[in-house]
């Protein structure tokens, strides 16, 4: 449980770091994620409208 919270902590401190160094970047980082949830959630949408069709 250690090895853990060790590994939490240090990847918390990791973002930390890279937020507060350069921020331009951290934010590019942020919306390719959440424009790749976006492109998953749409694709699903739209296989699963499939499926009832």
């Amino acid at each position: 449980m250690e090895t853990k919270k060790l590994i939490s902590g240090a990847l918390t401190i990791f973002v930390l770091f890279v937020i507060i160094t350069q921020p331009v970047k951290a934010a590019d980082m942020v919306q390719i994620g959440f424009q790749g949830i976006s492109d998953a959630a749409t694709a699903i949408g739209e296989f699963m409208t499939e499926l009832v069709r």
